[in-house]
């Protein structure tokens, strides 16, 4: 991408666009078009279809979601479902309209069957059954991988997906409910520990496995992939097969996390796991191989990126609402 090309990143105030544009700002580029939700609402079709026509951007990172954690999965399945697909839906299809140069979609690691050989390959994709808890937001997912690659193979568009492993970091939701897993604790523990509680429950039997990737390792990943040669990104991949996992290529059990936030947080109470609540899929581990091979690979710790996470947290936290 040349550092003067105007570059759309949708779902710049999120945990993913935040940090995409962090590191293109970091990386020279100036010319992003940044549009909050009450600007720019991606499931109004015509909204999106006129701001694309007005801006004409010549890139496009499609970061913007619905997401959330299982009880909001659970809670608000139709919401996952419909809203995703409209916003995935609404923005390739502008982008095609309008001629846009290259655009790199977002996906999840929830995409693949929830029974997967560890590691997850890319080519496990539709293999088997989804893991019920987020089965509405992984076919959205799915849907805009599909989408990519079939207007690719009909069009020669050149449109790339990442599927990225577990995330966290700056800007990402502390709600006490509605969070992922890092946050959620990253609160419950510091919370405990201002309040001076001898034991923090967590969610389900510590024993699922998890791989966790800072956020900002993500962002790196996407601005390398965006800056691939077409010839390179397609010699790693195929016309029907064309999204790439990003991951940090290991794991820890919910437990060792729960053991390592509680360390970071410098809370020294019990962890006590609450077995009546859902573990969800029981490993989750990606194969990095494809990425590792086009020559990009993540640099930040689990331990780093936690530490990093939570300084965040406590200089933000009276605008979170914690107390």
């Amino acid at each position: 991408m040349d550092k003067n090309a105007k570059i759309f990143v949708a779902g710049h105030r999120g945990l993913v666009g935040s940090a995409i544009v962090r590191k293109l700002k970091n990386e020279g580029y100036q010319n992003l078009v940044l549009k909050t939700r009450q600007e720019l609402d991606l499931c109004d079709k015509k909204a999106v279809e006129s701001f694309f026509k007005t801006e004409q951007p010549e890139y496009v990172f499609l970061a913007a979601a619905k997401v959330g954690g299982i009880q909001a999965n659970n809670t608000y399945p139709a919401d996952f479902i419909i809203q995703n697909i409209e916003i995935e839906t609404n923005v390739i299809t502008s982008a095609f309209q309008v001629g846009v140069k290259r655009l790199l979609f977002l996906g999840s690691s929830c995409i693949y069957p929830r029974e997967c050989p560890q590691p997850i390959k890319e080519e496990y994709l539709l293999t088997g059954p989804l893991e019920p808890t987020n089965e509405p937001y992984a076919i959205a997912k799915i849907a805009g991988i599909k989408m990519c690659e079939s207007i690719n193979r009909q069009h020669g568009t050149d449109f790339r997906s990442l599927m990225p492993t577990n995330l966290y970091g700056p800007e990402d939701n502390f709600h006490p409910e509605n969070s992922h897993v890092i946050p959620g604790l990253l609160r419950r523990f510091h919370e405990a520990k201002v309040r001076g509680d001898k034991y923090v429950n967590v969610w389900g039997s510590g024993r699922p496995r998890r791989e966790f990737m800072h956020v900002d390792d993500l962002a790196s990943a996407c601005v390398y992939i965006m800056n691939l040669d077409k010839d390179i990104y397609d010699n790693f991949t195929q016309p029907m097969l064309s999204h790439v996992n990003v991951g940090v290529g290991k794991d820890c059990s919910i437990k060792e996390l729960a053991e390592t936030i509680a360390e970071v947080v410098g809370f020294d109470g019990e962890i006590c796991f609450d077995t009546s609540k859902p573990d969800g899929t029981p490993q989750k581990l990606l194969d990095i191989s494809r990425i590792t091979a086009l020559g990009w690979s993540a640099k930040i710790s689990l331990e780093e990126g936690l530490k990093h996470t939570y300084q965040w947290f406590l200089e933000n936290k009276e605008s979170l609402r914690v107390h």
